[in-house]
């Protein structure tokens, strides 16, 4: 019995090593380049430059909402788009609510057919004229201006509750900085879905205007 146990106990050990080598090398992605203009603790206020995303707006609630729109963007950059070329996979996949639903107190958003903004940004190598146009019409490639954003990181898995606590930790800081916030917020994640939890780079993101 003694010896079964240390055989479990190796094969979990070497499962770990193996996720976390695999998260090391899955998550080796361009991620958008941005300024550090002020920070705080796990805050930092950041100018982001001009970018190009890929977006689909998809109807649901919120986990769900984040998994289909993942896919159908995926299936683009796979190789589903009149090139029938790759688009290089890159960092975070952002999440925001669409304009039209409603803040509930304090942070949290409806979900009883919400509609979610689900965007990836595709690498800076390509050009609105150079990027494969996609076959599916849910898929929009749009050019997004500079901009600055507020944003709180935090690692784990990023579920509802931490978003929400992070939100209004960003939000706190927000008001008594005395920015105004523009919009919803954004939520960002980073990696792969087998990366372990202490490795996970998730984001709150509000954008506060230039």
């Amino acid at each position: 019995m003694k010896k079964v146990l240390i055989i479990l106990a190796a094969l979990g050990v070497l499962v770990c090593l193996v996720a976390f080598a695999w998260s090391l090398v899955a998550n080796n992605v361009e991620t958008p380049a941005y300024d550090v203009v002020a920070s705080e603790g796990q805050i930092e206020i950041r100018r982001y430059g001009a970018m190009i995303v890929a977006e689909a707006d998809v109807e649901g609630e919120r986990e769900d909402a984040i998994g289909d729109g993942f896919r159908v963007i995926a299936d683009y950059i796979f190789g589903n788009n009149l090139a029938s070329e790759n688009v290089a996979m890159t960092a975070p996949v952002t999440q925001q609510a669409n304009e039209t639903i409603a803040m509930t107190a304090p942070v949290t958003q409806q979900s009883d057919g919400a509609s979610w903004k689900v965007r990836f940004v595709m690498p800076s190598e390509y050009t609105m004229a150079t990027l494969p146009q996609p076959v599916n019409p849910e898929v929009q490639l749009i050019e997004v201006p500079s901009s600055r954003f507020a944003a709180i990181q935090f690692s784990g898995f990023g579920n509802q509750t931490s978003l929400d606590e992070h939100t209004e930790q960003l939000l706190a800081y927000l008001e008594r900085e005395g920015f105004r916030p523009q919009g919803h917020p954004t939520y960002a994640f980073y990696n792969a879905p087998w990366t372990l939890p202490f490795m996970r780079r998730n984001e709150v993101m509000i954008e506060i205007g230039n």
